[in-house]
């Protein structure tokens, strides 16, 4: 039988025919669950931030993009119980990231100092495909916010370099970085317990979290102070030449679609590579994409799944090969969630994966 283009993307791999036929020739069922009319406007103007300034020829227009994203200041006084400040990790790149830190019940003004006695550390990748967002953009600040009051760790957002101006990897690099820059205690603004470190993210943020620690594992014994304990992806973001059922069925879903991630792959990826490239290779296929899984100290591994995901089959695979190399794995599956549904508070979800990541964190405690 003939195979058909794929649904979008030039030169993308094909797709069996059959496969597009049966696809289109299924009942056609909803893409997104019920939501508040609030959250609706939310979700279709994130959508638009990416779809207004993804030039067609791969690059982002900047200016526009800093006007429709204006990012929020630190605040040393806390708000909702945290405090943040922006710190310089490598005044050379220059690489920044903003600290957030749980302050005592009743701080009000001078909470900068941070607790009196060591606390956790996770250090976050924001989601926005490698290209989009950073750790000021509103709702990165505020999950970043919720994530510290939850957990009573801190939070180290890391404001990496983005796609395409910056591929790979780049990022990759910069969050490296960051867990050197934690590995020295004179370089903590506040008391901190790099021996209880997490890398964690979203989405893109999710897929640097994994690399990050995959580089964490190869070379473990340069670390003197830092030790990983746990990797959180949430709805990472991963993907392969093939269509997978969940792309063809979600493709018009909420935040992500398959044109916008196309698009994203091709401005992070090197030139003239596709998405079996060790960055986007959910099942570890290649020597370069397994480096370091398979080493112990490779953290255990919580991977968070929605349902409305288009996604999902990549990061089920990613945990899956996890699994196959004997590491821990937990999945937390979340079937009426769409794609960075955490960032929206007022989805039930949201709530219990804030629960789910303050149990994690506790679970460190020796």
């Amino acid at each position: 039988m003939g195979e058909a283009a794929a649904p979008s993307g030039a030169g993308e791999a094909p797709v069996p025919a059959a496969v597009v036929a049966a696809a289109a020739a299924a009942p056609k069922l909803r893409v997104a669950p019920p939501m508040p009319w609030r959250t609706r406007l939310a979700v279709l103007a994130a959508g638009y931030l990416t779809d207004a300034t993804a030039r067609a020829d791969g690059t982002v227009n900047r200016r526009l993009l800093n006007f429709l994203d204006r990012g929020v200041p630190a605040s040393a006084a806390p708000r909702n119980g945290v405090a943040s400040r922006d710190v310089v990790i490598d005044p050379a790149v220059p690489l920044r990231a903003r600290l957030f830190v749980p302050c005592p019940a009743g701080a009000v003004a001078d909470a900068a100092a941070g607790p009196s006695a060591p606390v956790p550390v996770v250090v976050f990748f924001h989601g926005g495909g490698f290209a989009y967002l950073s750790p000021a953009s509103p709702s990165y600040d505020a999950a970043c916010r919720r994530i510290a009051r939850y957990t009573g760790a801190a939070v180290l957002s890391v404001d990496y370099r983005r796609s395409p101006e910056h591929k790979f990897p780049a990022a990759y690099d910069d969050g490296f970085a960051a867990l050197r820059f934690l590995d020295d205690p004179t370089n903590h603004p506040v008391p901190l317990d790099a021996a209880r470190c997490f890398v964690a993210g979203d989405s893109a943020g999710g897929n640097i979290a994994h690399h990050v620690a995959r580089r964490y594992a190869l070379s473990h014994s340069s670390f003197t102070t830092l030790r990983l304990v746990g990797l959180l992806a949430i709805q990472p973001f991963f993907g392969g030449e093939e269509r997978t059922p969940a792309e063809l069925r979600l493709d018009g879903a909420p935040i992500v679609s398959v044109a916008r991630a196309d698009w994203m792959w091709r401005a992070f990826l090197p030139p003239g590579a596709d998405r079996t490239h060790e960055a986007a290779d959910a099942r570890a296929s290649s020597p370069a994409a397994a480096a370091g899984i398979d080493s112990p100290h490779f953290p255990p591994a919580t991977v968070v799944v929605g349902g409305y995901d288009p996604l999902q089959d990549w990061q089920r695979r990613y945990a899956e090969t996890l699994r196959a190399k004997g590491k821990e794995v937990r999945v937390l599956e979340y079937p009426d969630a769409i794609h960075a549904f955490y960032l929206f508070p007022e989805f039930a979800d949201a709530k219990d994966l804030m629960l789910r990541i303050k149990d994690l964190v506790a679970g460190s405690a020796v």
